[in-house]
């Protein structure tokens, strides 16, 4: 029973993943490609990372789809993913930590006006700015899953006030949570700082528009590590021009790579970074693959399955 591997890696890519696929899931027939497979030795596992559509159409014996990445929107958008196999997303401990660090710095470049003085650099100004502190600077954090959890709790170890917010009730040590449509508002009054750390799914796309804006503190950030979807990017870019967005940190984009032309580059109140705030770690996320895989082997239950039903 062979494992695809169905990707879109560039070399140096493979030059990371092979081998820490291969220690992981030795004794396992991995297949790099379709065409590797024989008679006799059906494909029964693939594993993802962000293959093209139909890369996993007519597997009739498929019987675990397991992500090598975090999140799944992709993969519940292409028709040909079989929707009666299982579908396990890659929670990874290394990668919550990272995304922490990354959330942690967009906090505190912001609360401390990094940015604006990196932009005084630039001009040759010298310009001493008001200094707050932690605790003055509320923000909020909304996706309350692993990674969500993780950041909250960094932020709120480092002093800063914390309101979470999910779709359902979660607790969080130190970290005033909240759930439900009807709560957000509320949340984002709060901010000065908003990460977004939720899930694409039809209730979230586009959440980040002109009347969400306008409910937070004015003058106030956004630091988006989730995915470019959330954004209505028009309706950031006239939050910036008239003051009531004071800052946005954009890890992710609804295109990408960005574009050359798009404004987002030379925009002076966009911090941009490359879709690198939590990168899979080889290392780690294969050997959390190939426990799904001994699973299947050995009937057990598969851990981190997806609830299609909820698009995560």
């Amino acid at each position: 029973m062979a494992i695809l591997l169905a990707t879109q890696f560039d070399a140096d890519d493979w030059t990371a993943w092979w081998p820490a696929l291969q220690q992981a899931l030795q004794g396992e027939r991995l297949l790099r490609d379709r065409a590797e497979a024989v008679p006799g030795d059906p494909i029964t596992i693939a594993l993802v990372a962000n293959p093209p559509n139909g890369a996993l159409a007519d597997l009739p014996d498929l019987r675990l789809v397991q992500s090598l990445w975090a999140g799944v929107d992709k993969l519940l958008a292409d028709s040909t993913v079989p929707r009666d196999v299982p579908l396990a997303r890659m929670v990874d401990p290394a990668m919550n930590e990272a995304m922490a660090e990354t959330a942690l710095w967009a906090v505190l470049s912001l609360h401390r006006d990094h940015f604006a003085y990196a932009r005084a650099q630039r001009d040759r100004r010298w310009q001493p700015l008001s200094q707050r502190r932690a605790d003055e600077v509320g923000v909020a954090v909304l996706g309350l899953g692993q990674m969500g959890r993780t950041c909250a709790r960094r932020l709120a170890r480092n002093g800063y006030p914390v309101v979470g917010w999910s779709s359902r009730a979660v607790e969080v040590d130190d970290v005033v949570t909240h759930a439900g449509a009807a709560a957000l508002p509320q949340v984002l009054a709060q901010a000065d700082i908003v990460v977004n750390l939720l899930p694409l799914t039809d209730e979230t796309r586009g959440l980040f528009n002109a009347g969400t804006f306008a409910l937070l503190r004015r003058g106030a950030a956004v630091v988006n590590l989730a995915r470019g979807g959330h954004v209505v990017e028009a309706d950031l870019l006239d939050a910036l021009a008239s003051g009531q967005l004071g800052h946005a940190v954009l890890d992710v984009f609804d295109t990408e790579p960005l574009p050359g032309t798009h404004p987002f580059w030379s925009h002076p109140a966009i911090t941009l970074l490359p879709h690198v705030a939590a990168q899979t770690d080889p290392r780690s996320a294969a050997a959390i693959a190939a426990r799904n895989v001994r699973a299947l082997r050995d009937g057990r239950p598969f851990e981190h399955l997806v609830d299609r039903s909820r698009g995560y």
